[in-house]
């Protein structure tokens, strides 16, 4: 999933990076290892709220090459974009795009959110994490990790854990655990080292796994 949409848009990093490289490098002996190896690489968000979220929909249960061919056709159908545009497509048209039935359906259903107002985008900056994910699950297709992605890759808030994240749980087996299997609590207990930072620790464990950044 990538926030990017048909306009390339200037991508944004985060003011507290640095801070938070010093904060991780002090506490924990694997990010004082990890850290150094990526340069000035780091998190950075590109496209707008309702972009992001569509993206990750279509992408659902598909490889990322797959996504991408689908987006593309259906970026092309509205001239823009916009809850309110694709709410005006003919179902017929995204079917044509590549879309399953279910997808058509949480499209919709997020365009209906965020063209009625019923997710307060323009309040998400004062409200905490997790009153913002109580409002994206209550969108169909749109579960916990979907929310927690969007937190740290659109929002960037910077203590955000992902325990439903394959990849972060991974990278924590790998790295402080010689490959051993970890368990929620076992990643918990690491992660207790990284706040209030947890979102840039997750960033770099993933970089650990993959040294090239997805966009989200």
């Amino acid at each position: 999933m990538s926030a990017t949409s048909t306009v390339a848009a200037v991508a944004v990093a985060p003011a507290y990076w640095s801070d938070a490289c010093k904060h991780l490098m002090k506490k924990d002996r694997v990010m004082k290892r990890l850290i150094p190896q990526f340069g000035d690489a780091c998190l950075q968000t590109r496209g707008d709220a309702f972009v992001t979220l569509a993206r990750s929909v279509v992408g659902q249960q598909i490889s990322v090459k797959a996504a991408q061919t689908v987006w593309n056709r259906f970026a092309l159908l509205p001239k823009k974009i916009t809850a309110a545009n694709v709410l005006k497509l003919k179902v017929d048209d995204m079917r044509a795009a590549g879309l399953s039935v279910r997808k058509v359906e949480y499209l919709v259903d997020l365009a209906l959110h965020f063209d009625s107002g019923t997710v307060h985008v323009e309040t998400w900056e004062t409200m905490d994490d997790e009153a913002i994910i109580a409002e994206l699950i209550a969108i169909r297709g749109i579960g916990r990790w979907t929310a927690e992605m969007f937190l740290i890759f659109h929002l960037m808030r910077p203590n955000v854990l992902p325990l439903d994240d394959v990849g972060l749980i991974n990278g924590i087996s790998k790295n402080y655990f010689s490959g051993d299997v970890v368990s929620r609590s076992d990643a918990r207990e690491v992660a207790a080292a990284w706040a209030p930072y947890c979102s840039v620790a997750t960033w770099y464990i993933w970089r650990s796994l993959d040294p090239l950044p997805v966009d989200y």
